[in-house]
């Protein structure tokens, strides 16, 4: 059985990065004129504790689900996508288009993303304006 990490896990890959497959099955796909081509695609969720990885149109499987009319679901072959390992994907670089690794700075005062080429890798606005810890102090200032 496989030990479950507790605490906060964190992952250098975010909800609605791209990234591009290093390794697996996508790693082989081939495009019309024979060459390999890995997928490419926007990460739709993150799973730190378990280091997966759910890339949009990439290792699609079917699962035969079964109606339930109390709930108004339909039943029939639905495809999604599979959970991949972190691993086997890697953050496009914002300058060249090619897989990178990256680092972790501090650039005035936030902690940023940085490519193999030094570019900043920008936050993926999935989620919206994140309200910044010197925001809500300014904030709680003013109320006062």
């Amino acid at each position: 059985m496989k030990s479950v990490r507790t605490g906060t896990v964190k992952s250098k890959i975010k909800r609605g990065d791209q990234v591009v497959f290093i390794a697996g099955r996508e790693y082989n796909r081939f495009d019309s004129a024979g060459k390999r081509q890995p997928f490419r695609g926007r990460v739709i969720a993150v799973d730190a504790r378990t280091g997966k990885v759910k890339v949009e149109g990439a290792m699609l499987m079917k699962r035969h689900r079964k109606p339930v009319p109390q709930l108004n679901q339909q039943g029939g072959i639905i495809e999604q996508e599979a959970w991949v390992d972190i691993s086997n994907v890697a953050l496009i670089d914002p300058e060249t288009g090619k897989p990178t690794r990256v680092r972790f700075e501090e650039r005035d005062g936030e902690k940023v993303r940085i490519a193999k080429s030094g570019k900043e890798i920008p936050l993926p606005d999935v989620f919206g304006k994140k309200e910044t810890k010197a925001d809500r102090e300014e904030k709680a200032k003013s109320e006062e």
